[in-house]
């Protein structure tokens, strides 16, 4: 199961609105087959490594998710293991799409096939957590990632920001950016930093979805984001407030739009993630400023946070990490609890998760 997950990791960010998952057929001790979710989602995992093992009678399956039982653009993954006649096939998690959710199981347990249940269930939760929130709340998995220096400081006072961490962690994030459905910034980062928000220096074979908050469209067409969005898509969420005029001018890019709806002159920032949820997606990567960044905590919506700190001081004339959070208590301080915390280069990050 543990290679499974591994290769079910191979998947992330490139097979949305369906799961990453991964499979390992194994008969005698040996590997038969294995696959992994390919991009958009199809072939799924168990086909790829059925068609790569041939012959499954009497094999054992390890696979990361519950074989789905419906009908889709593919047969069901179950009849087709039903079909192959392995003897036993071992899951970490049941699916809870209402379209499989223990149907699969049953018609494994049906064709007499031994099926055991819950195999690392824990690392296969926190692999696919954005189709598990997608389809249980209606949200797509939220990463938080900020780089700062070590008096929490984004930004020099002058707004100089290039770069406060190293070659080093720049990758590691452009690496991120591979492993998420899309990117995220606010319209503010967009003017001050004009980003292209892609994976760059690293090889890699696909790009990310950029996604723009953006209520009234203030940042301009001509930017990188516009520049590129016929290569790489974007998609701005704006409100009705937007001006025709930049409307039309970005949709000349061949950007998306999407209009939600506002509060007290801001963007709904639930109603903007539920949208995109329904749009398929299941994880996203912000990499906003101080306001975006206070408000998605605020509102509880960030579930990792990534900070990576860089061995410098600028000072409290600097720009702040984080804008206000209104707080009152100390008890009503967002809570995280630390994953994981390692050296990248010569700056650290650590890798928090909503506790």
């Amino acid at each position: 199961m543990a290679h499974a997950l591994a290769l079910a990791a191979r998947g992330l960010g490139r097979t949305w609105p369906n799961p990453a998952v991964g499979c390992v057929i194994v008969r005698d001790g040996r590997i038969l087959g294995r696959g992994w979710t390919q991009p958009g989602g199809r072939p799924h995992a168990e086909r790829m490594a059925l068609d790569q093992a041939g012959d499954a009678t009497g094999a054992t399956v390890y696979v990361t998710l519950e074989p789905c039982a419906h009908h889709g653009a593919t047969p069901p993954c179950a009849e087709a293991l039903v079909t192959a006649r392995p003897a036993r096939v071992v899951t970490a998690l049941t699916d809870p799409d209402p379209r499989v959710s223990g149907r699969g199981h049953a018609l494994l347990r049906a064709a007499g096939i031994t099926v055991t249940e819950g195999i690392r269930a824990e690392e296969a939760t926190r692999l696919n957590a954005g189709f598990l929130k997608r389809l249980r709340e209606g949200l797509p998995f939220l990463t938080l990632k900020l780089a700062t220096t070590v008096d929490g400081r984004i930004a020099t006072a002058t707004g100089e920001s290039r770069w406060i961490t190293g070659l080093e962690a720049r990758r590691a994030v452009h690496q991120m950016r591979l492993t998420h459905d899309a990117v995220l910034v606010g319209a503010g980062t967009a003017r001050a930093d004009d980003p292209d928000l892609t994976a760059r220096d690293i090889g890699a074979s696909h790009q990310p979805l950029r996604l723009l908050l953006d209520r009234r469209l203030s940042h301009s067409p001509d930017s990188r984001l516009g520049r590129t969005a016929k290569d790489h898509p974007v998609w701005l969420l704006h409100s009705a407030s937007a001006p025709p005029d930049r409307i039309a001018s970005w949709k000349a890019t061949h950007a998306r739009l999407l209009q939600v709806p506002e509060a007290e002159g801001h963007l709904d920032l639930t109603d903007c993630l539920r949208r995109l949820a329904d749009e398929g997606l299941t994880r996203i990567l912000c990499e906003g400023g101080g306001t975006l960044a206070a408000a998605l905590l605020k509102a509880g919506l960030a579930d990792d946070l990534i900070q990576f700190t860089a061995g410098k001081a600028i000072g409290s004339e600097g720009m702040p990490a984080l804008g206000p959070l209104g707080l009152e208590t100390l008890a009503d301080s967002p809570r995280f609890r630390l994953l994981d915390q390692r050296r990248i280069g010569t700056d650290l990050l650590a890798h928090w998760t909503r506790a």
